[in-house]
């Protein structure tokens, strides 16, 4: 097996966590973020931090670092760890986030504005039944 270099595991790290694989994810203090993730294709385990990514992907946010870990218990316990000191030092915003997941991903469905569920969509009462049926 080839070894990764540190911006190869970075990248696939970001890349399981905006796809929703990250064990356990907590939103801490100034935009950071502390994820549990396992790798299903190398089976390592990493904790890894990381701040907010404004440029969709070209730099790698200042303050990123992971650390690598033979077993997802292992991993679970290093996170365990730096979670509960993030938190005696008041830095953890949100245990179990999910807030900026997928944030430079670009697919997904086009919200027009939040009323777009309207009456006046052709897809929100297509073929609804009539209620006055002979009955009424």
């Amino acid at each position: 097996m080839q070894e990764q270099s540190e911006e190869q595991i970075i990248s696939r790290l970001f890349e399981l966590e905006n796809g929703g694989q990250a064990e356990r994810r907590a939103e801490l203090s100034g935009e950071r973020f502390l994820s549990l993730i396992h790798d299903p294709d190398t089976g390592r385990a990493y904790v890894f931090s990381h701040g907010t990514d404004a440029t969709e992907g070209a730099e790698v946010p200042e303050g990123t670092e992971f650390w690598d870990y033979p077993t997802p218990d292992e991993a679970a316990r290093a996170y365990d760890q730096l979670l509960a000191e993030s938190g005696k030092a008041g830095e953890v915003v949100e245990d179990d986030s999910d807030e900026g997941i997928g944030d430079s991903e670009t697919d997904g469905a086009e919200v027009r504005d939040r009323y777009s569920a309207s009456d006046e969509d052709p897809l929100v009462n297509v073929d609804e039944p009539d209620d006055s049926g002979p009955d009424s």
